[in-house]
């Protein structure tokens, strides 16, 4: 039995505080900078523990620096979903000391243990051991989960948010009083109230935020690996508030609720760099708001992790790298297709290389990019801004998404004159992104002789590879999708998603499945004789192209997604 699960004793906590930070600087969770920063703070003030004040300090997430903890001390790691609905019946301690401490016990296997966030202070543990009489096992938990379990147990049963909301001015605000939503909007629990939702977006991994008010209800939402989720929300009474603070932060106009705005959000949650993309627009009952967030530490350009397989990469690689013409990325909204492009434009990004990009909004900043931000209320449009640009000796350009027919006439031009352009079109497979430019007046010919190749792609969630399960599919599931095709494998194997108390969905993170369309000539032909998509699909499967269905379908019998995700976003089979 370790010295954590025998009685506590005194040690030195110094040690295991070194050993925690050493991990999570390892596992890329801390910078080292920051670590400095707290360090020279914590010797400043060395009032409890490093790793708590780099909590504090928003540092490091609760969840990052709570998995640390565990691993380092071969401890569980407990999450308040899973503890017992009810608190030790012969263990009597004062709430004060728990809220102070940040520490809770419970039942379980073992007996009676302590779920603790900062293990680095033995305090706590030698308290309740004291009190109860015997040894505590340890348990580590989220600071927020803790506290939420002292609620259940020893309050009124309130959520986190729950006592926050006790403490919101309830007089709802006239919709005319800007002054008095103003002051609400900067009152305390307003602020912590709209923390609370960006945290918990960001400890669950969500992409979008969405908070929608109704007749009676405010709700919240978030997006998570492509997928909605209903999660706990604020009462109705705090919408404006709620609403005002967001506007506010994002720099908007909180007294104007007639017309869509959208702002940006800076700001450090949970240890990590995050911009908030804004977006406000009027419907029945209040101002519904959409925050997009991007991680600019966590964003990876690279081929591999959006889903390219080695053959595939090399052949979009090859198109990518002539001197001139276009390279089109196409899918629907969300689909991951400006990532690719981004993706694209750090494999060519050198010094001998002048890049521009025109982007509605810029998403990421990339060194060495000269990136442009469209402001068609100031009539810099993609149009304006890509005249301009020519004139500025680029080698490569980059379009946000070619919307009109000016815009493709321009790009068209551009390629025509020795530039390499990039961009996105909103069509639904390769071949459509020809006939999407044709019906939009551009002439066959130009296309033709411009066009170098086109990427359809989709993004399907990924399976958490700790949990996946695999199973046999039946002869008739093998027979109807043509399994036998996509593995040498025998017997045949799917895998399904598992579950854990960490990951309940059983999925993490999203891939692309896509298809490939480089130009050949007698594509181009094709396209001379103004063919509609399906005859370009058909030539460009007889010369080797496979489809995104296709693509899906080996990647769910490699394991890396399900049958139900391929089918789910392609709709087919």
């Amino acid at each position: 039995m370790s010295a954590l699960s025998s009685p506590a004793q005194p040690r030195d906590t110094a040690v295991d505080d070194v050993q925690a930070c050493a991990l999570l600087v390892a596992r890329g969770r801390l910078k080292e900078s920051d670590l400095g920063r707290a360090r020279r703070l914590h010797e400043e003030s060395p009032e409890g523990t490093l790793t708590s004040l780099l909590a504090r300090l928003g540092l490091v997430s609760e969840r990052d620096l709570a998995e640390a903890w565990a691993e380092l001390l071969q401890v569980p790691l407990l999450a308040a979903r899973d503890a017992p609905e009810l608190p030790p019946a012969e263990l009597e301690v004062s709430l004060r000391f728990l809220k102070q401490q940040h520490v809770v016990p419970v039942h379980d296997a073992s007996g009676l243990a302590l779920v603790v966030a900062d293990p680095a202070d033995p305090y706590p543990r030698q308290a309740v051991e004291l009190a109860a009489g015997r040894p505590v096992a340890l348990r580590i938990g989220l600071r927020s989960d803790i506290d939420g379990l002292i609620e259940r147990y020893y309050g009124s049963g309130r959520s986190a948010m729950g006592t926050i909301v006790e403490n919101l001015d309830g007089g709802a605000a006239e919709e005319d009083d800007v002054e008095h939503l103003r002051d609400l909007a900067s009152e305390a629990p307003v602020i912590r109230l709209v923390n609370l939702i960006l945290q918990r977006a960001v400890e669950q991994r969500a992409s979008d935020v969405h908070v929608e008010p109704f007749e009676n209800q405010l709700k919240v939402r978030y997006r998570i690996d492509g997928v909605l989720h209903d999660v706990e929300a604020p009462p109705a009474s705090s919408t404006a508030a709620v609403i005002s603070r967001v506007k506010i932060m994002a720099r908007m106009n909180i007294a104007e609720r007639r017309l869509p705005q959208d702002g940006r959000i800076q700001l450090r949650v949970q240890g990590k760099e995050l911009d908030l993309r804004v977006s406000t627009m009027p419907t029945s009952f209040g101002e519904s708001v959409v925050m997009r967030i991007l991680d600019r530490e966590s964003v990876v350009f690279d081929f591999a992790a959006l889903g390219f397989t080695d053959s595939f990469q090399q052949r979009f690689v090859d198109v990518l790298q002539r001197p001139h013409g276009i390279l089109l990325v196409t899918g629907p909204t969300g689909s991951g297709k400006t990532t690719t492009l981004y993706t694209a434009l750090s494999r060519i990004n050198t010094p001998d290389v002048k890049i521009i990009t025109v982007e509605d909004p810029v998403e990421y900043q990339i060194e060495g990019i000269n990136q442009i931000q469209v402001k068609p209320q100031i009539g810099l449009d993609f149009a304006g801004a890509l005249r301009s640009i020519v004139r500025q000796d680029p080698d490569v350009i980059m379009i946000g998404e070619m919307r009109d027919l000016e815009t493709c006439r321009i790009a068209i031009q551009s390629a025509l004159t020795g530039h390499l352009v990039l961009s996105t079109l909103h069509t639904n497979s390769a071949a459509g992104g020809i006939t999407r430019l044709l019906d939009m007046g551009v002439e066959d010919y130009l296309l033709g002789s411009t066009v170098n190749g086109i990427l359809a792609q989709r993004l399907v969630r990924t399976l958490d590879p700790e949990t996946a399960v695999a199973y046999e599919p039946a002869p008739e599931v093998i027979a109807q999708f043509e399994l036998e095709k996509y593995t040498d494998q025998r017997p045949i194997r799917l895998w399904k998603p598992g579950s854990s108390t960490a990951n309940p969905s059983g999925y993490r993170g999203r891939q692309a499945i896509m298809e490939f369309l480089p130009m050949t000539d007698p594509l181009r032909r094709l396209v001379m004789q103004k063919a509609d998509a399906g005859a370009i699909e058909k030539q460009a499967r007889a010369e080797g192209m496979r489809t995104m269905y296709e693509d899906g379908i080996a990647k769910a019998v490699a394991g890396v997604t399900t049958l139900e995700e391929v089918l789910r976003v392609t709709q087919e089979g």
